[in-house]
């Protein structure tokens, strides 16, 4: 039985960055294989996207985020940093400013991504200022759908309102966050919400294993 042909592009503009993606996992995934996450993550993309301007980008970066994951899933070797995932409803809010915080706070001793069950078209700006105020870069920052590898590669899966929509992985360790949705609110609301995640991240750190 022949193996199905990949997908057509999308857009033709997808094939630079499924050749660079080819190169860096060279001999771990097929360039079909590839192609296949890159056309499935602009799929997935252009479902919530009121500009379209920089989906060949977010595609590529969103691609490469679960090729990653399945390198590890696949147990190729890459890195024993700890994985943290944090899902909120719409990526637009808490799960980015978790995602940042901890990335700021743990620099390249973890491992960290975001995701939402239903996400928005962008960020919150009012979430994008207040990261800036307290010196965390959010610029590349854009909500991201939640998918299967990603959750299974996590060690540590972090919601924030997203109820049951977040699946269960037996094995990983899963925490809930009760924490209030920025979206609307006033800056200073935003501000206290920040800080309150940023209390949550002291916390985590503790609990995480040091590399």
């Amino acid at each position: 039985m022949t193996a199905p042909s990949p997908p057509v592009l999308p857009d033709e503009r997808l094939a630079a960055g499924i050749a660079r993606l080819a190169l860096r996992h060279r001999g771990h995934f097929s360039p079909e294989t590839i192609q296949r996450l890159v056309t499935d993550s602009y799929a997935r993309l252009a479902e919530h996207a009121r500009v379209r301007t920089h989906l060949v980008v977010l595609a590529e970066h969103l691609a490469a985020e679960r090729l990653d994951a399945l390198a590890h899933l696949e147990g190729a070797p890459r890195t024993s940093l700890p994985r943290v995932l944090f899902v909120c409803s719409h990526n637009a809010g808490r799960s980015q400013l978790a995602a940042a915080l901890l990335s700021f706070r743990a620099g390249d001793r973890v491992m960290v991504t975001s995701a939402g069950t239903h996400p928005a078209a962008e960020v919150e700006p009012v979430v994008a200022q207040v990261l800036t105020e307290a010196g965390v870069d959010a610029t590349d920052a854009f909500p991201k759908p939640l998918t299967d590898e990603v959750v299974q590669a996590a060690d540590v899966v972090v919601t924030m309102g997203c109820g049951d929509a977040c699946p269960i992985v037996p094995g990983r360790r899963y925490l809930d966050w009760p924490i209030a949705d920025p979206e609307g609110a006033p800056i200073a609301v935003v501000r206290g919400i920040r800080d309150e995640i940023d209390a949550h991240i002291t916390e985590l750190l503790a609990t995480l294993p040091s590399t």
